[in-house]
């Protein structure tokens, strides 16, 4: 049986960090992930001011089941250093780091975070380092960034930014993103990373566009999504973990293909479908993934 060496992460729930109210509620909601922001979601004269706000939020939660990430300000801004020396400490799981677009980008994360862990008696590479593809150039570079020697573990996508650099028409086909999330996951295996993190969807009150831009993003190996809402949430799980025809459907492979290797056979048929290893391999990583987070 195929197995799990990582614990997949299938929803990052971000919030302001600056609104208290937002992030009590948003460890109340079931995500994988709590991703406190710095970014976007906080103005120029609350940044400071916000970074004892992640710390606090973190802190006063050491039993709680979300992952905790921070998402700082891009290396180019001039807030980024102070933001991880101010967040890092053993309260947090990662840091999300946007608009990556280079090795350099990285580089100069790595040594920030190795600089913050050190100074905190922690482990240097403990933190998890997630970056957010969310240019052109951040695309055409995705293979180099995700090989680079570094502590990243997967790739996000940032439709958001992508679109708006590219000056793209982001309908609800998701028609012009398909590029980019196959650079995405072929990047990420070449990489041998975990599963992309697919992009956010700005419409919050439509859960049929959710979960079609979800399914997308499926379809091209993602593993989870980055959600802007405590709605979206369940959906992403509903999409992203196996359901019980899948998993019926992925034991009755298993079953019958074993039966048949011990035969003597390494190709038979299923209910109309031709079963070799290939197919066999994807149900037992169905399982799995099932087992994995039945168990979590």
């Amino acid at each position: 049986m195929t197995e799990f060496h990582y614990e997949p992460i299938r929803s990052f729930l971000f919030t302001p960090s600056n609104h208290p109210r937002r992030v009590e509620k948003v460890f109340e909601v079931g995500a994988d992930a709590v991703i406190l922001d710095l970014e976007d979601a906080v103005a120029i004269n609350e940044k400071e001011a916000a970074r004892q706000c992640v710390v606090d939020a973190f802190k006063s939660r050491p039993n709680s089941k979300a992952k905790h990430y921070v998402r700082v300000n891009g290396v180019d801004t001039p807030y980024c250093q102070d933001d991880i020396k101010a967040t890092v400490g053993p309260w947090l799981d990662g840091v999300v780091l946007p608009k990556v677009e280079s090795r350099s980008c990285l580089n100069q994360l790595e040594r920030l975070l190795a600089a913050a862990e050190a100074a905190q008696g922690m482990p240097v590479g403990q933190l998890d380092l997630m970056p957010i593809i969310e240019t052109a150039a951040g695309v055409e570079l995705a293979k180099k960034i995700a090989t680079a020697d570094s502590r990243i573990r997967r790739l996000a996508f940032g439709g958001g930014d992508y679109t708006l650099d590219l000056n793209y028409e982001w309908h609800a086909d998701e028609a012009v993103l398909a590029y980019a999330r196959a650079r995405l996951s072929h990047a990420s295996r070449l990489g041998d990373l975990e599963p992309p993190i697919d992009t956010v969807v700005l419409q919050i009150r439509d859960d049929e566009r959710f979960l079609q831009s979800a399914g997308h993003g499926k379809q091209f190996g993602f593993g989870g999504k980055l959600c802007i809402h405590p709605s979206q949430v369940p959906l992403t799980h509903q999409v992203f973990s196996p359901s019980e025809a899948e998993i019926a459907h992925a034991r009755a492979v298993v079953e019958a293909f074993e039966a048949a290797e011990a035969a003597g056979s390494a190709s038979i048929q299923l209910d109309g479908y031709f079963i070799d290893y290939p197919i066999v391999y994807k149900s037992q990583r169905i399982l799995a993934l099932a087992d994995k987070l039945q168990s979590g």
